[in-house]
């Protein structure tokens, strides 16, 4: 091995990740260790930058909650839409208007699966417009995966993510890609992915990580962290106009302390206000025009579309941002739920298309979503439980929409890949929806094993062809 791909490990990693050991995997530790190497991978594959405007963001969408997405995208072939229903029961939508001519269902078409109708739910208009104009695209059946994974393999117990149908342990797998370790903090694919691109943002004082909605796992690496936003720009702050309160505030935070909580404290704050004071001059200076829903998710949107705008202000040529819209947990009342929060989403994500079109930057940003996991076909009288393979979507310039990949899979009861009262097993993986998308940001194939430890288990890393092919072009390879 080359010293340029050997890898280091601090006493402090040591230490967090042990606990980890104690499961008896010398694999899992093994790809823990080779994990932590973000800072030595980015030394030995620093991207090239090119003089042009390589700008290019990823907006994670993450719908908190696990979002019932087999009502979201749905089967409009009568024999597919007949599993779908009788699987469903009482959660189904209807295919046809009363006058049983009309679809009830927006209809949609695409190729590359066993049959060409489909349909999106009633009230997401706005998205089926983005599909029928080839910017949004869906990922059917996609869900966390060690390896590939047979319904033997589910049977006997092999290759289960770890703590497979929790809230807590599925969120935290889809942000990190390590579905076989639970409640350790080997940080995001996001943090990871920034860390290798650093240099794309030299002379910035903002992290490339922006998060409306808080901090997260996602967006978190070995030195990376989120910037958290507000829906009205940065992070509220202090005025320092007066020259002596500003020097005494700086030398208190600047003060060499013995205590390394003091040190990290007071270096972290002045990191801190000196990133938000740099924010918030850029972003107050962008401006957007688009309008956006008055509502909570539509503010963030617009939040996000003008930080986009701010970018070359803020000197920045790679950004991430997270936004979570909670709630997506169905229990119960299923159905007039996501009539409300459906066309929230859909609207929002319909207007930040066009205020990055406004900007001329539709090419340059690349929205996706996930959640906790797909939920049960049956239902648990009004609502679904928890469940494993859902469908995501991707949407933006560099989509190439209008189309289901992946394999949309048999909805009938006891299907093949039904593990139970409709838990799908999801046959495409977090890590191939997910470093497709990396790919395109900029992260070499050399580098896709250290944001993604298990990326070898779905796909070589070094192939010239995408892991799936949703994209129209991608990054540097």
């Amino acid at each position: 091995m080359s010293s340029s791909k050997k890898r280091q490990i601090s006493r402090r990693q040591f230490l967090g990740e042990a606990p980890c050991a104690a499961l008896g995997s010398t694999a899992l530790f093994s790809s823990l260790l080779s994990l932590k190497m973000t800072n030595a991978a980015a030394a030995a594959s620093a991207p090239t930058i090119s003089t042009d405007d390589d700008y290019k963001a990823l907006v994670c969408v993450f719908l908190a909650g696990g979002n019932d997405s087999y009502n979201m995208l749905l089967p409009r072939n009568q024999e597919a839409y007949n599993s779908y229903a009788a699987n469903r029961a009482n959660l189904k939508l209807d295919l046809y208007q009363e006058d049983g001519e009309t679809y009830n269902i927006l209809p949609i078409t695409s190729t590359g699966q066993e049959y060409s109708e489909f349909g999106l739910h009633p009230r997401l208009g706005e998205m089926q417009t983005l599909y029928n104009d080839e910017e949004l695209a869906f990922i059917a059946n996609v869900g966390t995966l060690i390896q590939p994974t047979t319904m033997s393999d589910y049977r006997a117990r092999r290759y289960r993510p770890k703590g497979l149908f929790s809230h807590s342990d599925q969120q935290d797998h889809w942000q990190t890609c390590l579905p076989q370790v639970r409640g350790a903090s080997p940080g995001g694919w996001g943090g990871r992915a920034s860390e290798l691109l650093a240099s794309f943002n030299e002379g910035s004082k903002i992290s490339m990580n922006i998060s409306v909605s808080g901090l997260n796992t996602f967006q978190t690496g070995e030195e990376a962290f989120a910037f958290v936003a507000g829906n009205d720009g940065g992070a509220d702050m202090i005025a320092y106009q007066d020259p002596f309160e500003k020097a005494a505030v700086n030398s208190l935070l600047t003060e060499n302390y013995k205590n390394l909580f003091q040190k990290n404290f007071g270096r972290n704050s002045a990191r801190f206000i000196e990133s938000s004071i740099a924010f918030n001059e850029g972003f107050d200076n962008a401006t957007v025009t688009t309008r956006f829903p008055n509502t909570n998710t539509g503010d963030k949107f617009k939040t996000i579309a003008r930080t986009i705008a701010a970018h070359d202000a803020l000197k920045m040529r790679r950004q991430t941002f997270f936004v979570r819209i909670g709630g997506w947990d169905h229990h119960a009342d299923l159905l007039s739920k996501q009539n409300t929060m459906l066309p929230d989403l859909s609207q929002s994500l319909l207007a930040f298309s066009n205020a990055l079109r406004d900007l001329g930057l539709s090419d340059n940003v690349l929205t996706f979503s996930v959640s906790d996991f797909g939920r049960t076909l049956s239902s648990n009288d009004a609502g679904s439980d928890h469940g494993w393979g859902g469908n995501a979507f991707v949407m933006g310039g560099p989509v190439s929409g209008g189309k289901i990949y992946g394999t949309y899979p048999d909805l009938r009861t006891n299907g093949p890949l039904d593990t139970g009262r409709g838990r799908q097993i999801p046959t495409t993986s977090v890590d191939e929806y997910c470093s497709e998308i990396a790919r395109w940001f900029g992260v070499a194939n050399g580098d896709l094993e250290t944001v993604f430890p298990n990326i070898q288990n779905f796909y070589d890393p070094y192939s010239l062809t995408p892991p799936i092919g949703f994209l129209k072009s991608e990054g540097s390879v």
